[in-house]
């Protein structure tokens, strides 16, 4: 099979491009680098069955030509991070939607099969737990910016559904719930990382808002594993929605003090306040915590690596990221 990754210099794409290698298919991936890396798939870039462009998704006859070369389409790429989301807004609604739109449209030609990466986000400040697909989604106010993310990634969704309802073009939705490993950059605000590096270089550890706020952490791995396995489903998959992470819940607090304890740091944590760590009158989801019922019936799945093994795969990267420099 040939696979179309795009995004696929970034840390879950990379993952996928060498996960999907290694059971034997042809991989190319679409990433403009903007927030990936050539890094992540260097390793990969002497493999004969693998294959780079470096362009946007927004090009219309760079996806074209690539689409029709594959046989199952992953689209990935979308602007990453709170940091980023706040910073910049416009980037971020151009980013997810209009590239989203021209990789469906260019993808129905052929009626490719596409796979759409969402995010927990669309769930807003819904407090109906555990979260499920077809659930209400609850944003915020146009005012606060940070829920143009969530916004954009829902538009995505109803593209992908619209795409299939209207016309018959295979799409499957995954709604991702804070996939972590190793690769992944905390440079856009991701927690763990973050989290690690500063831990490692006795930094004070930055905890937002006031540390309750609980989230679940899923392996690349983990989340790998069910990216490939949801595509081959197959007509089964099609026009669906599922859930993908771990139910292993934990305070962003109790977060800080676990990454403490694993590094052995002796950073202190510092809470600081949602206005001064981003805007004035962001709002944060006190909780996000999944259903996964629909996916683990569909793929018999469920993650396999704890919270620890998680951390501890993280700590390893980076203890190893800085010994090389």
């Amino acid at each position: 099979m040939r696979y179309l990754i795009t995004g696929g210099a970034g840390f879950i794409g990379s993952h996928l491009a060498e996960a999907l290698l290694g059971r034997g298919h042809r991989i190319h991936i679409l990433d403009d680098l903007s927030t990936g890396s050539i890094d992540n798939v260097r390793h990969l870039k002497d493999d004969p069955r693998f294959s780079y462009t470096i362009d946007t998704c927004a090009s219309a006859p760079i996806v074209a030509e690539l689409v029709d070369e594959a046989d199952v389409v992953y689209h990935l790429a979308a602007a990453v991070g709170v940091d980023l989301i706040i910073e910049s807004p416009v980037r971020t609604i151009e980013t997810n939607v209009h590239c989203t739109e021209v990789v469906l449209a260019q993808a129905s030609k052929k009626k490719k099969p596409v796979f759409i990466a969402s995010t927990s986000e669309v769930y807003g400040k819904s407090t109906s737990f555990p979260f499920r697909e077809d659930g209400d989604l609850v944003l915020g106010s146009t005012i606060t910016g940070r829920w143009s993310y969530a916004c954009s990634k829902a538009i995505d969704e109803f593209l992908a559904l619209a795409y299939w309802k209207e016309r018959k073009l295979p799409t499957v939705v995954a709604r991702l719930f804070n996939t972590v490993g190793p690769r992944q950059t905390g440079r856009y605000g991701m927690v763990v990382p973050t989290f690690v590096q500063q831990a490692l270089a006795g930094r004070p550890i930055r905890v937002h808002g006031d540390g309750t706020q609980t989230r679940c952490f899923c392996h690349v791995d983990d989340v790998v594993r069910a990216l490939v396995g949801v595509m081959e489903l197959g007509d089964e998959a099609h026009g669906q929605v599922f859930n993908i992470g771990s139910q292993e819940e934990i305070s962003i607090l109790g977060l800080a003090d676990r990454v403490r304890e694993l590094t052995g740091s002796e950073s202190e944590i510092h809470l600081i306040p949602y206005q001064d760590a981003y805007e004035e009158g962001f709002e944060d989801m006190p909780r996000r915590y999944p259903d996964i019922s629909k996916i683990a019936g569909a793929l018999d799945w469920k993650p396999t690596h704890s919270l620890d093994e998680i951390l501890s795969d993280v700590i390893a990267f980076h203890q190893q990221e800085a010994a090389i420099v």
